[in-house]
């Protein structure tokens, strides 16, 4: 594996090490392609800033992108760098949060659905434990129409919702998100973060359908530390999931522009 476009940065809050190191570990590990995607600033319609505390604060948003521009810079003998967001989609307002990541010089986004809307103080967040169809329906709602707007390069975590109520519902919600990807040909991400750390994800029940759907797979190690950007450890189980449903692994991913 020669590619990683899931990185964030300590602007986040909640990830660590500076971003050389994070190149240095990631060229050390043999990666060619890097992309740095940190949770994207975000402005609701009326100017306010997000009140959540896990993204780039919008005062440090020139910043992300003038240290990465001087780094690929001076590491573009050694790794081809790419610099983009990791954002939600909310019906509410993706057209002024897409305006602004383009305003800002984003190269991609991935779509890493960690709420169920803008109001994130609030809002419900879908790696929950949860018995709400609503709640389910909200999430793939999200997702769906995130990969039918067509400037996504994959979705990141597909399998990040922990609904835990009835099959029948779990399955009828997710097949909607698998034949939506199939058709819009929207690579899911097998997440290494949800590998190395134990999470819920990645989901048996959820990946195991998506190799009856034939959607496109890719990986990313949603790295939070220098450490996690060379993280070929997580490889063999995501290719153990790959190999046990028939996933289509197509590798590395096209970046999307925007």
């Amino acid at each position: 594996m020669n590619y990683n476009y899931h990185t964030h940065t300590a602007r986040c809050g909640h990830a660590s090490d500076a971003e050389r190191d994070y190149i240095e570990a990631a060229i050390a590990a043999g990666i060619q392609h890097m992309g740095f995607s940190d949770h994207m600033p975000f402005l609701f319609p009326d100017g306010r800033e997000s009140e959540s505390d896990y993204r780039i604060p919008v005062m440090l948003a020139e910043d992300y992108f003038k240290t990465l521009y001087a780094l690929r810079e001076e590491y573009k003998d050694k790794i081809e760098l790419h610099i983009g967001f990791e954002m939600e989609y909310y019906p509410n307002c993706f057209g002024e949060m897409l305006a602004y990541a383009r305003k800002l010089g984003a190269e991609y986004l991935i779509l890493g659905q960690h709420f169920l809307d803008e109001r994130e103080d609030v809002s419900v967040r879908p790696s929950k434990l949860t018995e709400s169809e609503e709640n389910l329906k909200t999430y793939t709602d999200c997702v769906v129409a995130a990969m039918e707007s067509g400037v996504f390069t994959y979705v990141a975590h597909p399998d990040l919702c922990r609904f835990v109520g009835a099959d029948s519902i779990y399955y009828r919600e997710t097949a909607r998100l698998l034949d939506t990807a199939r058709e819009t040909k929207t690579p899911l991400e097998i997440n290494f973060l949800g590998i190395r750390d134990g999470r819920h994800y990645p989901m048996e029940k959820f990946w195991k359908l998506a190799g009856k759907f034939r959607v496109p797979v890719t990986f990313g190690f949603d790295a939070h530390d220098a450490a996690a950007a060379a993280d070929l450890t997580s490889l063999p189980r995501a290719m153990e999931l790959v190999e046990k449903y028939n996933l289509n692994y197509i590798g590395e991913p096209e970046l999307k522009k925007i």
